[in-house]
């Protein structure tokens, strides 16, 4: 066994707090609990195994095959700690508004890594797309998580993979357990919802999957309407996209839920001091979301939502800062007794 066999089969619980009221319960999946820290634990996972099983990878070579990686962090962290393991040179190309905690990161892991400036997806600057020039003039894997179809049998499962959809339907019971009104989930590549929601679709075809999606990203509008909307700044990071990604699919989304970066980001440190769960801000937008979901009377059952990944990659952000500093000025500095 190596980290791979320790990635997936979170927990899902309920949130009994933040859901009270609601007449639909709502429960996450606790994918912040996985090796790397993040449900893109998955799509590493999922991506490097398929490579080797097409022998496009050889673990453990030598000298190593080098992979790399256009990301916002977290599946470069997926990437980087299957590349320690199975003797890989990782590189991973970040966009320079990712948070210095996971560069951090990356490197802790020993991953290299390159920042490319702010542009948008048509740049040749794109961090994207620098990875992509990268591998094609070195001769390098590109893992290509926006296209690559293995992403989708992260969540959808495939052999030797659970995959996040299959262990929701088991954990809420199967065919046998209780129905699920409806599956929500943030998208960046787009394989978490359309993986996913595929397969519960299948189980259950009245289920209802709804994105969740930040305003400032596009995509919420292109599930609702059919085209894209308009282009702006959000501080969410990791989801949302100015771009339809190939993994993402329209066929299994129902509608999406746009989402304030404040509601977000309230939302957050409401899921830690409610339900002791330490996470980030796309999993703020996935539990605002799902808890509008849960309101609706219209459902079949409860509503699932994903805890996407760990709040401490977030501290050297501006938001996280100003949160720690209120939770500092609410610390009571005990005086000493005085002496008898």
């Amino acid at each position: 066994m190596d980290v791979v066999d320790a990635i997936g089969n979170t927990p899902l619980i309920e949130l009994k707090k933040v859901a009270k009221g609601l007449p639909n319960r709502v429960f996450i999946k606790c994918e912040h609990l996985n090796p790397g820290g993040s449900i893109k634990d998955r799509t590493a996972r999922a991506i490097i195994l398929d490579a080797e099983a097409r022998g496009v990878l050889v673990p453990h070579s030598d000298p190593p095959m080098t992979i790399i990686e256009g990301t916002a962090g977290n599946t470069g962290m997926g990437f980087a700690l299957i590349a320690a393991s199975r003797g890989y040179r990782c590189i991973c190309v970040i966009p320079e508004r990712v948070a210095a905690d996971k560069r951090i990161a990356l490197r802790q892991l020993g991953a290299e890594v390159y920042v490319a400036k702010a542009a948008g997806i048509k740049s040749p600057d794109n961090f994207r797309n620098v990875a992509a020039r990268l591998a094609e003039e070195n001769g390098w894997f590109l893992t290509n998580q926006f296209h690559n179809p293995a992403n989708l049998n992260a969540h959808y499962g495939a052999p030797g993979i659970s995959g996040t959809g299959p262990e929701i339907w088991k954990q809420m019971g199967g065919p046998e357990g209780q129905k699920i009104g409806a599956f929500v989930s943030s998208a960046g590549t787009g394989g978490t919802i359309t993986g996913a929601g595929k397969f519960l679709k299948e189980q259950q075809p009245d289920i209802k999957v709804v994105m969740a999606d930040p305003y400032g990203s596009g995509l919420g509008e292109w599930v609702n309407t059919g085209e894209l909307g308009p282009d702006g700044p959000f501080v969410i990071e990791g989801i949302g996209s100015a771009s339809v990604p190939s993994n993402l699919h329209r066929q299994p989304l129902d509608y999406a839920e746009k989402v304030h970066d404040d509601e977000a980001l309230a939302m957050v440190e409401r899921l830690s001091k409610e339900e002791g769960l330490t996470v980030g801000g796309s999993t703020g937008v996935n539990v605002v979301a799902a808890l509008r979901v849960a309101a609706r009377k219209d459902l079949a059952g409860p509503v699932v939502t994903i805890a996407a990944d760990l709040w401490d990659r977030y501290r050297s952000t501006a938001w996280m800062k100003a949160w720690e500093q209120r939770e500092l000025d609410g610390v009571v500095f005990l005086q000493p007794t005085p002496k008898t």
